[in-house]
């Protein structure tokens, strides 16, 4: 079943940045171990923060770190991996955790996008998978339970990829987010235009006859630069680890391009660029390339001293989280009764909703001045 989306519903609430000190939610309540009970019409959904999201009453974690009897994994990122008993994952997903963790004994359930499906140790509860927009694979999760539904959305971002399923959405009461950009000083500029000036970046260092190396994540952003350098003109090589993710995502991803080339050691480097993860720019592998340009590619590259902490000769805000803006938009798309806010800056995010209107509380880190978990 494909879903109706939702038109956007700009707010008029929306007001200066702050919070009210002393407001407390009657549906919420804390207790010692960070937990927040959000109770809707007498089915609540118990969501317990410990090291990953737990629905109490119903035996599922939700991206737990470490393992655990049976978890929602929503893309595989090596800090939302687990060697968990039993997982529910996107086909995309599942394949590309079997390369990082190998095949191992865990029971898998691999569901498609917007299929509607159920677990017989799960009873009451019904759940569809939908796209995240974060890599590819990459899903949120819609649970009903009774009369209560809950979104959770994992790593997300709305604006539209190159090599990620485009996001989709669905109205619920509760509405539990990442908030990495989580503060209005992290508004990324238009990807268009930071991809533009990638390339440029990459032409201009051919001219000079250096090499441009893009140092990125292994997986998710180094396949968005392949598909732009690709789209381009340009030749990209691969480190090993970006060459067996890019490979996964050939075999798992219709239309996704070919032309790139794995990384030989012995040479090759003249008029293409070489893509590796950050962490190798420190190896020999990009030290003995005698006249290199190096670039970094990190949202975090909206903050000017990011090009000195790496070392790097330039920094573009390539990302693939939602910024703050995005954070917003998309609770504003959802239109649920609650929100409830992790990683990155979940307090700040929430306590911003809280001065717009919208009940909200962080649930991996104290809230600011008001809800001590």
């Amino acid at each position: 079943m494909r879903l109706k989306r939702l038109a956007p519903r700009v707010s008029t609430t929306l007001g200066d940045y702050g919070c009210r000190q002393g407001a407390r939610s009657p549906g919420l309540h804390s207790h010692s171990r960070r937990r927040i009970v959000a109770a809707v019409k007498g089915a609540p959904f118990e969501v317990t923060y410990r090291k990953g999201i737990e629905l109490s009453g119903h035996g599922l974690w939700l991206d737990p770190q470490g393992s655990r009897p049976l978890a929602f994994v929503s893309h595989a990122h090596s800090d939302h991996l687990g060697r968990h008993r039993e997982v529910i994952a996107s086909p995309g997903t599942a394949r590309l955790m079997r390369e990082r963790l190998g095949t191992g004994k865990r029971v898998e359930h691999q569901v498609a996008f917007r299929e509607r499906f159920s677990l017989p140790h799960l009873p009451g509860l019904e759940m569809e998978l939908l796209p995240a927009g974060h890599i590819f694979g990459s899903a949120q999760i819609y649970l009903e339970s009774g009369s209560s539904s809950l979104l959770y959305t994992g790593d997300f971002k709305t604006r539209p990829g190159l090599s990620a399923e485009p996001l989709e959405w669905r109205h619920a009461e509760t509405l539990v987010m990442e908030t990495t950009f989580g503060k209005p000083c992290y508004r990324l500029p238009p990807t268009g235009q930071v991809v533009a000036q990638i390339l440029d970046f990459c032409r201009r260092a051919l001219e000079e006859g250096a090499v441009p190396v893009l140092l990125c994540y292994s997986l998710g952003k180094a396949q968005e630069a392949i598909c732009a350098l690709l789209a381009d003109g340009l030749t990209p090589v691969l480190h090993h680890t970006v060459f067996r993710m890019t490979e996964i995502y050939r075999e798992m991803k219709e239309g996704f391009p070919d032309g790139y080339l794995p990384f030989n050691a012995e040479g090759g480097l003249q008029g293409r660029v070489l893509i590796c993860p950050p962490p190798v720019a420190r190896t020999s592998t990009v030290q003995r390339i005698s006249k290199r340009r190096v670039a970094v590619l990190t949202g975090w590259a909206i903050d000017p001293r990011t090009r000195y902490r790496y070392g790097v000769d330039a920094a573009f805000p390539l990302s693939d989280h939602a910024d703050y803006d995005e954070l917003l938009s998309y609770v504003e798309l959802v239109r649920p009764r609650r929100v409830l806010t992790l990683h990155g800056f979940a307090a700040a995010f929430a306590c911003d909703l809280r001065a717009r209107g919208v009940e909200a509380w962080a649930i991996s880190e104290e809230n600011q001045l008001e809800l001590a978990l």
